[in-house]
């Protein structure tokens, strides 16, 4: 038909490491959006409900570079949320764990190769880095998973400087929250004492609680994504800290945390203890962490706007309930401190 326009065709967006804890938060939400969602990881994705979204769920080795080209392939943006779970489950590397390296350096190299050497013509892709906060005034990484986030960091930047991408790097602070994944409460330290309070274990510190940690719920952590995503050209080439921007003293979580538990479970609050660290506790467990947001903001208008009170009774609920530790809870007390409108 004359003066009939030819459909434009919906952007193509890549979600790597898609069933993990982040992963599965920022589906979610692309869920929504009329784009066209590939959706990469070990196991399959689980996209619950109806959405805008045409979904192309794939299962693949993304550390064998023929399965990351493959999985890349014609995509518009890539959100590049692999990494690495260690002999002990969680998210730490240890100096010389080669799967650690190929899991948060060798693909990032491998990610930026593929998309470099395959795209044909138009724009160049974006990729949406998931990296750590870092102490301020400069980089000074205390371990080796810092030092192996700062290496693709790097990587992604040169390449972004030589036109071949937009590289936009997210570092985030501790993660914590329930997420979509009915029961995961993620590898964290705040999930890592929920288990243990409903197990009816006490909750121990390496120090005297008055370390803090920045916390960003995952439902506010994949909505940075998302806004990353939308702005992705002016992010470009740079690092941006994402999260509340002030610190909780952990010896308060924990004892909110404890609190909660047993209103939930109707025993008394496990004990909070001080004991001597393990030999070989690293640096990074001794300081305080604050991710100054304030520059990410600016440009995206992005906020976090879980309230952590809310959310940790959220948590504790779903965990007591998915183990049958569960009692009608009472209401919370009040008296509690405030911090810009988080609850501890």
């Amino acid at each position: 038909m004359a003066g009939a326009r030819t459909p434009v065709a919906r952007p193509l967006v890549t979600v790597l490491g898609a069933s993990g804890y982040i992963g599965s938060a920022v589906v979610a939400l692309l869920r929504g959006r009329p784009v066209r969602l590939r959706t990469v990881s070990r196991r399959p994705c689980t996209v619950a409900g109806d959405g805008l979204a045409e979904l192309d769920v794939r299962t693949a080795d993304l550390t064998d570079p023929v399965s990351l080209a493959e999985a890349v392939a014609g995509s518009d943006a890539v959100i590049h949320l692999v990494t690495h779970r260690s002999a002990a489950g969680d998210w730490r590397t240890r100096d010389g764990d080669p799967e650690g390296e190929r899991a948060n350096v060798t693909v990032t190299r491998d990610l930026i190769e593929s998309l470099s050497s395959g795209r044909a013509g138009g724009p160049p892709p974006t990729v949406i880095y998931a990296s750590t906060v870092l102490p301020p005034g400069g980089p000074a990484p205390a371990n080796a998973y810092e030092r192996q986030k700062l290496t693709s960091e790097r990587a992604l930047r040169a390449a972004s400087a030589a036109g071949s991408l937009h590289g936009v790097v997210l570092r985030l602070p501790t993660v914590y929250g329930h997420g979509p994944v009915p029961g995961d409460l993620g590898r964290g330290v705040v999930a890592a004492m929920i288990r243990r309070a409903v197990a009816g274990e006490p909750l121990t510190m390496w120090h005297d609680g008055t370390i803090e940690v920045d916390l960003l719920h995952v439902e506010d952590t994949a909505g940075a994504f998302l806004s990353a995503l939308d702005h992705a050209e002016a992010l470009a080439g740079r690092y941006w800290d994402a999260g509340c921007g002030f610190g909780h003293g952990l010896g308060d979580v924990f004892r909110t945390i404890a609190e909660i538990v047993g209103r939930h479970t109707g025993h008394p609050p496990v004990p909070v203890l001080r004991v001597n660290p393990p030999q070989g506790a690293i640096g990074m467990n001794f300081r305080s962490v604050r991710a100054d947001s304030s520059a990410f903001r600016s440009v995206t208008g992005w906020r976090p706007r879980a309230v952590l009170r809310d959310a940790l009774e959220q948590a504790v609920a779903a965990h007591s309930a998915s183990t049958g530790h569960v009692r009608t809870p009472t209401p919370p007390h009040t008296g509690l401190s405030t911090k810009e409108g988080i609850h501890l």
